[in-house]
């Protein structure tokens, strides 16, 4: 697709980038590479910028624990900048809307609109992203289950406009990343965008895209989730 050209010229340099700058460092080392990248992160007033334009100021990140998540019904202090961290995978969540309606339930399947835009903490640049005009017409449709708590999806290639993680990445499976905030955001009918579930997250690459896995660094993403 002639659309995604510019993306997947982009991935390619950094994936030779990122590869000539880690080929003499060991895994364990590249893991300890991307702990010290995302600390810096969390720690440093971020602006995560398109061109001119200013998509985000990150801003000194508060991290919480789970059990101090649980303790706010699953929620996250805006105005204090707190991101939950989920200690066995890494993954840090702000829940900005929580959106309407019901939440995924055990059994239950369902198609996802999703727009993302995706910046690569260890780049620091913006490496993907379809909230920009040239794809407004071209979100995500993901295929999302639950089976007794466990959570699993599928980006659909079928649909008209393709997918733009598949196209770019060569994956079909949602990374574990996206599919964390399932567990606690809403999916119902959605009137209007601030009624559309919003989160932002800090996803290791052990929770990430293919790309992302091999390459061993992190990526911050701010995503919608909209049921279908």
């Amino acid at each position: 697709m002639k659309k995604y050209s510019y993306f997947l010229l982009f991935i390619l340099i950094n994936f030779l980038a990122f590869s000539c700058g880690s080929e003499d460092k060991t895994y364990g080392e590249q893991k300890e590479q991307e702990r010290n990248v995302i600390k810096s992160f969390i720690d440093r007033d971020v602006v995560i910028t398109t061109g001119s334009d200013t998509l985000l100021e990150v801003g000194n990140i508060k991290v919480i624990s789970e059990e101090e998540f649980v303790l706010q019904d699953s929620t996250t202090n805006i105005e204090e900048n707190e991101y939950v961290l989920f200690a066995n995978t890494g993954i840090y969540m702000q829940i900005v809307r929580e959106g309407v309606g019901m939440r995924l339930a055990s059994g239950e399947s369902r198609r996802v609109i999703c727009r993302f835009w995706e910046y690569n903490i260890m780049g620091d640049s913006i490496q993907l992203t379809n909230r920009i005009q040239k794809y407004a017409q071209s979100p995500e449709i993901m295929n999302v289950s639950n089976n007794s708590g466990y959570i699993s999806g599928s980006f659909d290639t079928k649909v008209e406009t393709g997918s733009l993680m598949y196209s770019t990445y060569s994956d079909m499976a949602v990374p574990d990343g996206w599919l964390k905030p399932l567990e606690y955001i809403k999916l119902g009918a959605q009137i209007g965008e601030e009624q559309v579930a919003k989160v932002r997250i800090i996803v290791p690459h052990s929770s990430g895209h293919s790309h992302s896995m091999a390459s061993v660094y992190p990526c911050f993403y701010e995503l919608t989730y909209q049921g279908r």
